[in-house]
């Protein structure tokens, strides 16, 4: 088996070098570490994970909470599936490796990770229900990250939902709309999307002077099609006074085309409509949906980024925001042209 002294012999540097570059620690330049990487690789090194465990009193696993409730995507969710893919390519560059934590056994979190012995837990998405115990989680010394919940004490890195929002109403206002709705997704005070979104919804229009009809909003029970089919359905037969329908996320917006074919209802003709999220979808449907894509690589280098730190006892921010990119296409339609 090749160990690090063998590596020292063929490369000319100390054993201490060796294991800085192949633990990514210490302060080496880019050039040493790459060389070392290399001859490595050349001899076919692999890092002996139970002697590396038992040195450092580390397992060098993350645990991974992902629940799937109200959205019914799983991984194909056009942002939680991208934020674990890349957080996970984060997390090996560093040594790491993942491993599920379930609710689904009769164990909790708490207990799961300390079974599995797990150096730190990023949060995807949780179960509202599951928040006070992920919160306690934390408080027993546990580092965290979560990437779209508000676990309390544990840092955050998520969208920047209100000022995308306030910009998505900006971009309807400039287009002529001043009978906007709104059909918003489920939401609670740890899971604030929704809620975020609509706030800067409203703000945009009041800041602009324009009053906001309360018969224009409508709660959607889940975030799939067929909580935005049904939720449109609610909005449309109480109210059909508006040219513009701004969608808290992509899903809803999907339900609502699929009604508005149903029905005879031309999108941009007679109701423009502005998603969240550019899932897969939005660019193949007829029209093409206008909307923001969420920046999935940056949050989740972030989130790995936090972990790592709070793993190493360094102080992280609370909460960190990254603003959506807005994605141009043919469902609304220009009332001033």
């Amino acid at each position: 088996m090749v160990t690090i002294y063998d590596i020292a012999e063929k490369t000319g540097f100390s054993a201490p070098t060796i294991s800085k570059a192949l633990n990514s620690t210490g302060r080496l330049s880019r050039s040493t570490r790459d060389k070392i990487l290399a001859a490595a690789r050349e001899m076919g090194y692999e890092t002996n994970m139970t002697a590396k465990a038992l040195v450092t009193k580390k397992s060098f696993l993350i645990g991974v909470i992902f629940e799937d409730n109200k959205m019914f995507t799983g991984f194909e969710h056009p942002l939680f599936g991208g934020v674990l893919n890349r957080f996970r390519s984060q997390i090996e560059i560093a040594g790491y490796d993942l491993i599920f934590l379930s609710r689904k056994f009769d164990v909790s979190y708490l207990n799961h990770a300390k079974f599995r012995s797990v150096d730190g837990v990023v949060i995807i998405n949780a179960h509202e229900d599951d928040v006070p115990l992920l919160s306690r989680l934390h408080r027993e010394g546990m580092p965290c990250v979560s990437t779209n919940d508000y676990i309390p004490g544990v840092p955050t890195v998520l969208s920047d939902n209100e000022k995308d929002a306030y910009r998505g109403t900006e971009y309807l206002l400039e287009k002529g709309h001043r009978k906007i709705a709104f059909l918003g997704g489920p939401g609670s005070e740890y899971a604030a999307a929704s809620t975020e979104r609509f706030r800067g919804f409203r703000k945009c229009l009041e800041d602009k002077g324009i009053a906001f009809d309360e018969n224009l909003y409508e709660e959607c029970k889940f975030w799939d099609m067929n909580g935005g089919y049904d939720g449109f359905a609610r909005l449309y037969a109480r109210s059909q006074d508006f040219t513009a329908l701004f969608c808290a996320d992509d899903m809803l917006a999907l339900g609502v085309v699929t009604y508005a074919e149903h029905h005879g209802i031309q999108i941009p003709g007679q109701i423009s409509l502005l998603g969240y999220d550019d899932d897969r979808s939005a660019a193949f449907c007829r029209p093409g949906l206008t909307t923001f894509r969420q920046n999935k690589i940056q949050i989740a280098d972030l989130a790995a980024e936090i972990l790592m730190q709070h793993i190493a006892g360094i102080p992280c921010p609370e909460t960190v925001r990254i603003p959506a990119e807005f994605i141009q296409r043919e469902s609304v339609r220009d009332l001033t042209a």
